[in-house]
């Protein structure tokens, strides 16, 4: 019986899938003995992030798997929920180890990374293969006015410090209400989401499970372990990979803010996002832009205030909303140039150079930190 079960689930699972899942415990395995054997913290560095990026692939995949059987909708509260899991981890042991720079500048290279380098990379390879792309603008409208809301919350409380203003000097309790707003707006756009709404994450069957590698559907309690199991993978490796941080950074003379903005961010969700870039390859523009968008979207007004509120309860130091004024520069740089670029529901490969243009500028800014 459980080798008809095996056989069935080996052929359910798309030899990609099982590509995943075998790099995830490899790379995960990997990491945990250079880790206990103290190795060179660079390769410990480079490994623990490769299998974060794995992992973060795994994670969206049986999110994905567990969300089909609730409808589209469903999976994409799911993606908000569980798809980010690798990043609150980093963000969690992160500000367990005091580098509150790195957990700033990981949230707005988080942002950078979606909105402007994988967004533009779908529009550069979409447009050289398609042409002219048009998709339906209601969704990006919609993700762009809850992303300049985020930005905002993001803004105001650096800008009330740098100006004096009364509020000054009330940093903590500003963030931790505008972490709540953000919250409560996030919360609020579930039932949205439920239903399939505009800020819910679009998918086409046939093309997201082609991308993401699974043929058809898998059993549920196989999704469910897999979930399971590259959670708690996410959780163990994450603490590695910020044991790693602090001495790779050491030996490779880049700022703590380079770092965050663009490593431990694209560790967190490069891989993930690759599913984007393949959609806009195969001329599915809109679903392309809901899937980069809405992770954009999630770790803006999502895992942004989570973190926030946690941060009063773990290390020594809460995290403000009180950036480094080149990021909030950054952040609204990104917000104009993306909305600007999608409005009109229009999309070509010239656009995309322009957004990863605008993405590598910003990363060079941050390189001497």
């Amino acid at each position: 019986m459980s080798q008809i079960r095996s056989k069935k689930i080996s052929n359910l699972v798309s030899r990609n899938a099982w590509l995943i899942i075998g790099g995830a415990l490899v790379l995960s395995a990997i990491s945990g003995l250079l880790t206990a054997f103290h190795a060179n913290p660079v390769i410990t560095f480079i490994i623990s992030g490769g299998a974060l990026a794995v992992l973060a692939a795994l994670v969206g995949q049986a999110t994905e798997q567990v969300g089909s059987r609730l409808g589209a909708g469903a999976t994409g509260v799911l993606q908000s929920s569980l798809g980010n899991l690798p990043e609150l981890f980093v963000g969690i042991f992160a500000l367990r180890a005091g580098l509150l720079q790195v957990v700033q500048a990981a949230i707005v290279g988080s942002v950078l990374g979606n909105s402007l380098l994988v967004l533009g990379l779908a529009f550069f390879v979409g447009g050289l293969r398609n042409g002219t792309q048009r998709f339906a603008s209601e969704v990006p409208r919609m993700i762009a006015t809850l992303t300049l809301l985020a930005v905002s919350a993001l803004a105001l409380p650096t800008l009330v410090y740098y100006l004096h203003t009364p509020a000054a000097g009330h940093e903590d309790l500003f963030s931790i209400a505008c972490a709540v707003i953000l919250l409560v707006v996030f919360i609020a756009s579930l039932p949205v989401s439920l239903k399939g709404g505009p800020t819910s994450l679009s998918e086409e069957p046939d093309e997201l499970e082609g991308s993401t590698g699974a043929v058809n559907r898998w059993p549920v309690w196989f999704a469910v372990v897999l979930l399971i199991g590259a959670a708690v993978g996410s959780a163990f490796v994450s603490d590695w990979f910020v044991t790693a941080l602090t001495p790779a950074i050491a030996v490779l003379h880049i700022s703590e803010t380079f770092t965050g903005l663009v490593l431990v961010a694209l560790a967190g969700n490069a891989v993930e996002n690759v599913v984007g870039i393949q959609l806009a390859a195969k001329n599915k523009a809109d679903y392309a832009i809901s899937v980069i968008l809405n992770s954009s979207l999630q770790v803006a007004i999502g895992l942004t205030p989570i973190l926030v509120l946690l941060s009063f309860f773990i290390g020594s130091t809460p995290l403000t909303l009180v950036l480094p004024p080149l990021l909030v520069v950054a952040l609204g740089l990104t917000a104009l140039l993306s909305t600007v670029i999608t409005y009109d529901g229009e999309s070509t490969w010239l656009e995309g150079m322009t957004l990863v243009g605008l993405y590598a500028i910003l990363a060079v800014s941050f390189w001497w930190g």
